[in-house]
């Protein structure tokens, strides 16, 4: 197949993650265990709801501490919510700027304020702080919490093609999540489930790069 546009997720397949970190994070900082809220495959509403930009970050960390029924601080909330993001491999950034010489390529993101200052903090300490904005490597990028939208809904992929003009059957979509997956497939994308983090490996295999 001749991919004309490639959509990326951003994290586990960019960006490392580990979801866990988060819950071991929080179980620390309370030092007692804590029930599983959020998974790579399954979130309670509040994270739906803060994920498409419904609920401010402060709404959030409110419904977090009634979740965990603990009065646990702003700083420990953020410090335990980033803790599932982890390195920015350099090589993944050298992929992307060789791609954007042959395809038309596009990130596609659930993700929400909180996570996106600390990712911006990840790519300045990885790239240098005159690297700048992270979305200048992307024909467009795209963040569910300014979109009103989220993955896997098909809604959000069809905004994406409309916007772009993108022609469904030369755009391939890839994400870690097989739900996301599903998802774009749904809406009429051709669509990788990555399940290893070698998203390199991956797009040499398809003699994409």
């Amino acid at each position: 197949m001749e991919y004309k546009a490639i959509i990326f997720d951003l994290g586990g397949v960019i960006l490392n993650l580990r979801y866990e970190n988060t819950l071991e994070k929080f179980a620390e900082i309370l030092d007692k265990p804590v029930e599983p809220f959020y998974t790579k495959k399954q979130q309670t509403s509040l994270f739906d709801d803060y994920e498409k930009g419904h609920i401010t970050s402060e709404e959030f960390r409110l419904g977090i501490r009634e979740l965990l029924n603990e009065p646990i601080t702003d700083e420990q909330i953020d410090l335990a919510w980033n803790a599932m993001l982890l390195d920015l491999p350099v090589e993944r950034i050298e992929m992307l700027k060789a791609l954007k010489d042959k395809y038309r390529i596009f990130l596609l993101s659930n993700t929400n304020a909180i996570h996106i200052e600390a990712f911006n903090e990840i790519v300045n300490n990885t790239l240098g702080e005159d690297f700048g904005d992270f979305k200048q490597l992307f024909e467009q990028a795209y963040y569910s919490y300014e979109m009103g939208d989220r993955k896997p809904h098909p809604s959000i992929f069809e905004t994406v093609v409309a916007k772009n003009n993108l022609d469904k059957a030369t755009t391939l979509f890839i994400d870690d999540s097989i739900q996301h997956v599903e998802g774009a497939k749904q809406a009429g994308l051709h669509a990788h489930h990555l399940e290893d983090l070698n998203v390199i490996g991956f797009l040499k295999s398809e003699g994409i790069y």
